[in-house]
């Protein structure tokens, strides 16, 4: 009983194993081409603050929106067993609304609260949509998000009259850069902030059980009286929610709201993280941690590549070779082939050895 406890604690952290490898190769290479790659130091932005600033920075600080988007992913794909791809044009939709909330009237704190609120709610619904032609109408979330994948965006284009409107405000570019005083970019404050609340969630309620057992066994979850139907729902309302965070980040970087290019391409990225943390895109266990690492191992590919000066039309060649070693490193030949190799490798039980002995 004594060696079964340290086998349950490393099988709670192996998921990560993934994310970290992939975040270590990353961190070894640029080191051995240049040294000085994530070194931080203390500048002067264009307001007249100390700021941390630096290629570490630029990572974590780009792979804000990622990190948060991912989160949301990470619950769907878990209790869905597939993917939302309609997360970026939803970010679009979110961010369309806070815009036109906020050109309403004098940008006020209480102005960005209720712009806030309402493009959350309005992210929710539509969260709460795709949830309903995947729990309800059983369609595959690929196929069920693709309604909103493509018309989404220009959703986002009829909620501000066709137009490409900007906002100026000191509090909007607070939100998109950095708070007066404080040296950290604040899209990496609102991932901490987010990934907070993720914890207390699961900590003291039980959504992260009923939506691993939705995922795992779905017959078997409702004939243990869990509303399979409700929990896929949530799941996808709170990956609108996300996307509204998100958006209002992106759309406070440029103090304006475009919405063909806000967060292009960002659920297949999102996808990528979920896929790199090491969750099963089929559905059932999860950590949201993994996803989170896997975001940051994305970026952190995306600001070297470009550091080597890499066109940004290859990147995406990179990225597919990339999730074909996931997909292959992923498949059940490899983690058989993997499981015989480590269990040779590992020593035998001591009990196993008197017993040969005897």
């Amino acid at each position: 009983m004594a060696n079964k406890k340290p086998a349950l604690q490393w099988s709670k952290y192996a998921q990560l194993l993934m994310p970290i490898l992939s975040i270590l190769l990353i961190v070894v290479f640029n080191l051995i081409r240049d040294p000085s790659f994530f070194s931080v130091s203390l500048t002067t932005n264009n307001s007249g603050n100390t700021v941390l600033s630096g290629n570490l920075i630029s990572i974590l600080n780009g792979a804000s929106e990622l990190a948060i988007i991912a989160m949301g992913m990470t619950l769907v794909t878990a209790a869905a067993g597939g993917q939302d791809i309609s997360v970026g044009a939803l970010a679009a939709i979110a961010g369309s609304v806070f815009v036109k909330i906020l050109r309403a009237g004098t940008i006020t704190p209480l102005t960005m609260l209720l712009g806030f609120v309402a493009c959350c709610v309005v992210a929710a619904i539509f969260g709460a949509f795709n949830g309903t032609l995947v729990a309800v109408f059983k369609i595959q979330p690929m196929i069920a998000t693709l309604v909103l994948y493509t018309c989404g965006r220009s959703v986002a284009y009829w909620i501000n009259g066709g137009a490409t409107p900007t906002i100026s405000s000191p509090l909007i570019t607070a939100l998109g850069s950095f708070i007066p005083g404080s040296p950290i970019p604040t899209p990496i404050l609102i991932v901490v902030l987010v990934g907070i609340l993720f914890s207390l969630v699961f900590r003291f309620t039980t959504l992260g059980l009923y939506t691993q057992t939705v995922g795992i066994n779905q017959r078997a979850a409702r004939l243990n009286g869990i509303n399979t139907v409700g929990v896929k729902l949530l799941s996808f309302m709170i990956l609108g929610v996300c996307c509204a965070i998100a958006g209002c980040i992106a759309l406070s970087r440029l103090s304006l709201i475009n919405h063909e290019t806000i967060l292009l391409e960002i659920e297949m990225d999102a996808i990528l993280a979920v896929a790199i943390g090491g969750n099963a895109l089929g559905g059932g266990k999860f950590k949201m941690a993994g996803s989170v690492l896997g975001a940051y191992a994305i970026q952190a590919l995306t600001t070297t590549l470009y550091a080597m000066k890499v066109p940004s039309t290859d990147i995406k060649a990179y990225k597919a070779v990339v999730i074909i070693l996931i997909v292959v490193i992923g498949s059940p030949m490899v983690k058989q082939h993997v499981s015989r190799l480590w269990a040779k490798l590992r020593p035998a039980p001591a009990s196993a050895v008197r017993k040969e002995a005897a």
